[in-house]
């Protein structure tokens, strides 16, 4: 009988299913049978594999409502939140899948002495490691335009979220030759045995360290990676900034998602001279920030995704405190069963505190005064090992603009939460990503090109 690991949930801390591990003999089964499905899928016309494809995001939509009550058991999402990340990608599809066609579409440059075309043909076999957070969205980050592009591929959801990860699989699928896309379940040994197989592409979404080790394991064989993976986002608040409009970004995008977002503020970097009622604002709007069962209505956040990354938190938290942060609200895991941890503020931490420095991926509000002036904020912002995303908040636009170009990250919000358009990419820079996804250029990374050149 086949090891297994439990899937819980974390809201009453109850074992919803026992799911089977893949054995290393099925994680190479599983790379085989797409290699030998690959060969037939690329040579389907793009326009077919893209038809297949948009079909697989109205049986997403129509899934919508049990495929987000799943996500709620499985991660603890909160049932809100879950319905709507499946219907945003499931309504974003068939965007997407005209934009990898476009992207992959071939080119012809001049040239006065031959016929040239540059064409894009798909790497094989795909590996897709995808995380708990966004069991949805994350994944089709890499699933569509893989698929579309032709490739075979070899998904490995997060072990926190199997069943909702076996359910994308199961949708695709039903759309899909046999042998296109095959599923492996499990957790780290799973995703390192898939690293190892016969795969031409490893296409992540996780932790800066699952990541180095990744590119560690797959550079003996040359094996292409785009790696989306952790940030510890700054927010720059000049002192002519809207104070409560900066706050609330602030708090809203420290405790979205339990604050289990790769993107989240984790850094806030407030001028002094504007520091008390940025501060006295912050920790009126987190108090809003209720947390309980996340299938009942007016819960904003439900629990952490497991008893390990709760624990991890609370001691990153302790840590920060013993360090000379201030605790102003929450700092203590919740009574009861579940994965449960409150709303958190901390106020004055310091630059060299644990916390500025480490991810946290938890509801926690990090606040840093600063003198001020615009070297300044932009030393303290850059002052990280990561570049996924920052904001800034000013009333001067100019200053805005050199401060954005300065922020050394892939995304950069200015008044406004970071953000961008269906059409750009997604990058980590720095350590927090190597490729990017999304945008022509993100669709592009899941081929090669081939220069055609024909004599006239």
């Amino acid at each position: 009988m086949s090891p297994t690991f439990p899937d819980i949930d974390p809201s009453t801390g109850e074992t919803i299913a026992d799911i089977p591990f893949a054995s290393p003999e099925q994680v190479e089964a599983a790379a085989a049978d797409a290699r030998a499905a690959a060969e037939a899928w690329s040579a389907e016309p793009i326009q077919e594999r893209a038809a297949r494809l948009e079909r697989f995001g109205e049986l997403l939509a129509a899934d919508a409502e049990e495929l987000g009550a799943l996500i709620t058991r499985e991660m603890g999402k909160t049932l809100r939140s879950a319905v709507g990340e499946v219907k945003s990608y499931a309504g974003s599809v068939a965007d997407e899948v005209d934009q990898v066609v476009a992207a992959l579409a071939p080119e012809r440059p001049a040239s006065s002495t031959q016929d040239v075309t540059v064409v894009r043909e798909p790497l094989g076999v795909v590996a897709a490691i995808t995380p708990w957070n966004f069991p949805v969205g994350m994944p089709l980050s890499i699933l569509t335009p893989a698929l579309v592009a032709g490739n075979a591929v070899v998904f490995k959801p997060s072990e926190h979220t199997p069943l909702v990860g076996a359910r994308l699989a199961e949708l695709l699928q039903q759309v899909l030759p046999a042998g296109v896309l095959q599923l492996v379940q499990g957790a780290g040994d799973v995703g390192a045995e898939l690293v190892r197989s016969d795969v031409d592409m490893i296409g992540f979404v996780g932790s800066r360290d699952t990541g180095a080790r990744i590119m560690s394991e797959a550079a003996g064989s040359l094996k292409r990676l785009v790696l989306e993976l952790g940030g510890k986002d700054p927010l720059v608040v000049f002192g002519d900034a809207d104070v409560d409009e900066a706050a609330r970004c602030a708090v809203d995008h420290s405790l979205r998602n339990t604050g289990q977002v790769c993107c989240s503020i984790e850094r806030v970097y407030v001028a002094d001279e504007i520091a008390d009622a940025f501060e006295a604002k912050v920790e009126e709007l987190a108090r809003s920030w209720t947390h309980g069962d996340p299938r009942e209505k007016g819960t904003k956040m439900g629990p952490l995704v497991s008893a390990g990354q709760r624990d991890r938190v609370d001691a990153q938290v302790r840590a920060a405190v013993e360090a000379g942060a201030r605790l102003v609200m929450g700092g203590e895991p919740a009574e009861g069963p579940g994965c449960f941890y409150p709303a958190t503020v901390l106020t004055g931490v310091a630059q060299d505190n644990p916390i500025t420095h480490a991810e946290t991926f938890g509801p926690v509000v990090s606040v840093t005064r600063f003198d001020g002036s615009e070297d300044e904020g932009v030393r303290l912002a850059n002052d990280t090992i990561y570049g996924l995303g920052a904001n800034v908040w000013t009333a001067d636009a100019e200053r805005a603009q050199r401060v954005a170009r300065r922020l050394r990250a892939g995304q950069v919000g200015v008044n406004r939460y970071l953000g961008g358009t269906s059409t750009t990419p997604w990058v980590g820079a720095r350590q927090s990503g190597f490729g990017f996804l999304g945008g022509a250029d993100g669709h592009r990374q899941f081929t090669v090109p081939k220069t055609i050149a024909v004599a006239r």
